[in-house]
């Protein structure tokens, strides 16, 4: 919709000109005074300078929520760091290897308050053969680990793996998490919720993808040398 015309002039018109004659209230001060606006908190008149300090307390009000937001996110993301450094820490300081899965599962579980958590690993040597993380695992489950470009979040629609929780009928939501070595898939994680909002489609998975980093680089340990 065009600017209503005043004798020939348009709003742009004005506009543009006090925009590239900023000396014009210089030179008519008393405009400032006299021109009245109507407040956006009701229909009580306002001056210039007194709608301008309005405009910007709500400009102000703005910036500080989105400050607000800044930190909350901030001291967020130190919280999950610490938790991030914390699980790590556990897994360096676990000497025996044939306890790493296990202890890794647990500090997943205390750090990050998941329900229920467990791992598998294919390719392990052949001493840790008699342990519950090396138990056999399916080719369905070792293609489809393949097959995760990155971790899977949403529903438990009935995947093999939920078999290895504690209690896979409470399971509304979970995550799974690839453990690669270089391009090879070497094992699985999986964490399991009964809240079905806990692990979604549309959550990030930047934060899963470090812990399935860290996990398989730990686990390495549990191969034969090549």
């Amino acid at each position: 919709m065009s600017s209503p015309r005043l004798d020939g002039i348009t709003e742009d018109d004005i506009a543009q000109y006090l925009a590239h004659n900023p000396g014009f209230f210089e030179r008519h001060a008393e405009l400032l005074g006299s021109i009245q606006l109507t407040s956006p908190h009701g229909q009580r008149a306002v001056s210039l300078q007194e709608r301008q300090m309005e405009m910007l307390r709500e400009r102000i009000k703005g910036l500080e929520a989105k400050i607000v937001e800044m930190i909350r996110h901030g001291q967020e993301n130190v919280a999950i760091a610490d938790k991030l450094h914390r699980f790590t820490r556990a897994i360096l300081l676990t000497e025996d290897a044939a306890a790493l899965p296990q202890r890794m599962v647990d500090a997943l579980r205390h750090e990050f308050l998941i329900p229920q958590a467990a791992i598998r690993v294919w390719g392990a040597d052949a001493g840790y053969a008699d342990q519950a993380f090396a138990l056999p695992v399916s080719d369905d489950v070792k293609a489809l680990t393949a097959s995760l470009t990155m971790p899977y979040c949403g529903a438990n629609s009935g995947f093999e793996a939920t078999a290895w929780l504690d209690d896979p009928a409470g399971v509304a939501s979970m995550a799974m998490i690839p453990l690669r070595r270089g391009d090879e898939a070497v094992g699985l994680l999986v964490l399991g919720s009964p809240d079905p909002t806990r692990y979604s489609a549309d959550m990030g998975t930047e934060f899963l993808m470090r812990i399935g980093d860290v996990a398989a680089a730990a686990l390495s340990r549990l191969r034969p040398p090549r």
